[in-house]
C-alpha cells in the first residue's frame, strides 16, 4: 500500500519532489494539497486526482481539517517553515522538510525536540549527501587511504543569474523574509563539509557585506525597469537579457490558463519584482561572504560564497595528510602523494541528469522507506542537520559583530 502524503507548498521545490510520486504511483500518493497560489494547488491537484475538498489555501485551513496522511512534505517560504512543521509533527505526520529548517537556532531546537517526543521523523533535503559526485567525495576522504584530513577550501559559486533572480530581486532578497544569506544558499555547504570531516565545528569568523547592489553604485541614467533602462545590453544584470532574450529561470513562472508565457514576461519586465533594476530593489542579504571555521582535531575550512561569476557550481580542494582531492562538481582529482599518480573521476555527463543527477528522487526514496518502517539509508535527519545551521547563525553573528565565535 502507498504511503500517504500531504505536499504544503506546490512551488519548484515540491514539483520535484512529486515527479518521484508520479513514477512511483505504487509507493507515495498525493492525498492533499495546501497552496495560496490557484494556479499552483489546482495544476498540482489536477494531475494527482486530489478531491477539491483536500485542496487547502491556507495551512492553518488544513490543520483545522487534518486529512489522514502518514506524512508531510513541506516546502512553504523559509519563514512559514516553523510554525506548519510544528502542528505537523504534533499530530503525529512524518515531515520532509526543505532546506533551511527554521529561522532561528532555537525554532531548529523545538522542532526536533518536538518531533523526538511524538516519535516522528523529521528529515532535512540535504541534497549534496544524496548526490552522486559528493557521495563519492565522501567515500575517498572516508577511505583513509589519503590519511586525515589537516584543511578545506571550498568554494560555492552562487552565478550571477541565480544571484539576481533569487537573492536580489526574488523571493529570498531580505534576511527578515528567509533567513542570512549563508544560511539560505549554503547550508548544503557547511553540512557536507561538516559530514565529510566527521568532526564538530568549533569555532567560526566571518566576513561579508552587501557590498554592490545598492541604489548609490546605479549606473548614471539607469531606470527604474530594465525593460525601461537605455542601459539594456551593456548592463550584465539585465532582467530583459535574462527572461526575455535568453529565456533563463523563467520556469518559476506561472503561466494562467489563457494566457502564453510570453505575455507572463512581458508583464513581469513591466510591472512585476523580477523587471526591477538591481541597483532599486529591497534587498538586504549580503552579495559575498567568508567563512572560516575550526574543527576538531585542528581541522581547518575556508568557504566562500562568490555571486560575481558565471560559475553556477562548487570547487573544493581537500588537504591530506598523503594526498589531495580536487573537484569541480565535473571531475573529481585525485592525488597520493606516496605515488605521485593521480585518478580522475568523471562525473559529467551524470551531471546532465535532471533533479540534481536523481539526488533530490533518492531523499524522497529513503524517506518514504523509513517512514514505513524499512531498511534505508536516509542520513539527513533534523538532529544532524542543526549542527550546520548553528555553524551558518554564528558565522552570522560573527559578520556582524567582527568576532570569532566559539561554539
Amino acid at each position: 500500500m502507498p504511503a500517504s502524503v500531504v505536499a504544503i507548498g506546490a512551488g519548484n521545490r515540491m514539483r520535484t519532489y512529486m515527479h518521484y510520486a508520479a513514477e512511483h504511483p505504487d509507493e507515495v500518493k498525493l492525498v492533499a494539497i495546501v497552496e495560496p497560489d490557484d494556479i499552483r494547488r489546482n495544476t498540482m491537484g489536477d494531475q494527482f486526482g486530489v478531491p477539491m475538498e483536500h485542496r487547502f489555501v491556507h495551512y492553518n485551513d488544513f490543520f483545522a481539517n487534518p486529512v489522514p496522511a502518514d506524512a508531510v512534505i513541506l516546502c512553504t517560504p523559509e519563514n512559514e517553515h516553523y510554525k506548519p512543521c510544528m502542528k505537523a509533527i504534533e499530530l503525529g505526520y512524518h515531515v520532509l522538510l526543505e532546506k533551511p529548517i527554521a529561522q532561528t537556532l532555537q525554532e531548529c531546537l523545538d522542532m526536533a525536540d518536538t518531533a523526538r517526543r511524538n516519535g516522528v521523523i523529521i528529515s532535512v533535503c540535504h541534497v549534496l549527501r544524496y548526490h552522486p559526485f559528493f557521495l563519492k567525495v565522501s567515500e575517498l576522504v572516508r577511505s583513509g587511504n589519503l590519511g586525515k584530513v589537516i584543511s578545506i577550501s571550498h568554494s560555492e559559486g552562487v552565478g550571477l543569474d541565480r544571484a539576481t533572480h533569487g537573492y536580489v530581486r526574488g523571493t529570498w532578497n531580505r534576511e527578515e523574509n528567509g533567513n542570512p544569506m549563508l544560511l539560505a544558499k549554503c547550508c548544503h555547504d557547511v553540512d557536507f563539509l561538516l559530514w565529510i570531516t566527521g568532526r564538530r565545528c568549533l569555532k567560526v569568523s566571518s566576513f561579508g557585506s552587501l557590498r554592490w547592489f545598492r541604489s548609490e553604485n546605479a549606473p548614471e541614467g539607469a531606470a527604474d525597469r530594465c525593460v525601461r533602462c537605455p542601459l539594456d545590453g551593456k548592463c550584465p544584470y539585465s532582467a530583459v537579457d535574462l527572461y526575455w532574450r535568453r529565456r533563463d529561470w523563467i520556469s518559476n513562472f506561472d503561466v494562467p490558463e489563457g494566457q502564453t508565457i510570453e505575455d507572463v514576461i512581458r508583464r513581469e519586465l513591466n510591472e512585476g519584482v523580477q523587471g526591477r533594476c538591481v541597483y532599486r530593489c529591497d534587498n538586504n542579504v549580503v552579495d559575498h561572504q567568508a567563512l572560516m571555521m575550526e574543527l576538531e582535531d585542528d581541522i581547518v575550512i575556508s568557504m566562500t560564497m562568490d555571486i560575481f561569476t558565471l560559475n553556477d557550481y562548487r570547487t573544493t580542494k581537500i588537504c591530506l595528510t598523503e594526498g589531495e582531492i580536487v573537484c569541480d562538481e565535473h571531475t573529481i582529482t585525485v592525488t597520493d602523494f606516496r605515488t605521485r599518480r593521480q585518478q580522475v573521476f568523471d562525473f559529467s555527463e551524470m551531471l546532465e541528469q535532471p533533479y540534481h543527477a536523481g539526488a533530490d528522487l533518492k531523499i524522497m526514496e529513503e524517506f518514504l522507506r523509513a517512514i514505513r518502517g524499512e531498511e534505508t539509508h536516509l542520513n539527513t535527519l533534523i538532529d544532524e542537520s542543526i549542527q550546520s545551521h548553528l555553524v551558518c547563525y554564528e558565522a552570522e553573528r560573527s559578520r556582524l559583530t567582527g568576532q570569532t565565535i566559539t561554539l
